[in-house]
């Protein structure tokens, strides 16, 4: 597992669209493989099934990958939370659920050594400026998309890759960014934005042809 354990500089939040649990849940288990396979049995096989088209799939198999002590039914749920947050922002699913595992894993529970909390890694400080609980994976999902979202659109006409220019301000800090008008020369956030880009890459292999429009632009 390689995750990472630097973020400090989640600032600026805003609430976002608010997931319901219950249409996650039932969406998440109403995906058996094979057809005709009770859902919690037929999520069994998502980690290692063939390729798929609805991105909670592909997420979920990047999760239970990625977390060996993940199992299939929350792995589902978050994954199909981090679709909805995602698009509620006007994100590549894929995108979100990369950053959120370089972060944690989807581990609810991580702490960073620098004090950094929860699945999205918001410090505390920062959590508690915007009544955000960081060891609610569903609000952190939602406020960690509704960040990246805000800063995809505040980048999208300045720099050639609004992407990488997000990451390094989710991760370094809008200021840096400004300071150096784009990605900043730090070797950690460097890194951090080319792993999050792997991750993207790899959950996007396992999806099927109908998802190659969701695909990195």
């Amino acid at each position: 597992m390689s995750c990472n354990h630097h973020t400090t500089y989640h600032a600026h939040l805003a609430r976002g669209a608010t997931v319901r649990l219950d249409r996650v849940l039932n969406g998440a288990l109403s995906w058996p493989v094979p057809a005709g396979v009770d859902a919690i049995k037929g999520a069994v096989v998502i980690r290692d099934g063939p390729r798929v088209a609805p991105p909670e799939l592909a997420i979920a198999r990047a999760i239970l990958h990625t977390n060996p002590r993940m199992l299939a039914a929350p792995a589902l749920i978050f994954a199909g939370t981090t679709t909805l947050s995602a698009r509620a922002n006007g994100l590549p699913p894929e995108f979100l659920g990369a950053t959120l595992l370089q972060e944690s894993a989807y581990d609810p529970a991580a702490l960073s050594t620098v004090g950094a909390i929860g699945i999205a890694q918001f410090m505390p400080g920062t959590a508690a400026d915007v009544g955000l609980d960081p060891y609610d994976p569903f609000a952190s999902i939602d406020a960690a998309a509704a960040l990246l979202g805000g800063y995809v659109t505040a980048y999208r006409n300045r720099y050639d890759d609004p992407y990488a220019v997000a990451l390094a301000a989710y991760n370094a800090g809008p200021v840096a960014v400004a300071a150096y008008r784009g990605v900043p020369p730090y070797a950690q956030t460097q890194e951090y934005i080319a792993l999050i880009f792997d991750r993207w890459a790899r959950i996007a292999s396992y999806e099927d042809d109908r998802a190659h429009g969701r695909r990195r632009p």
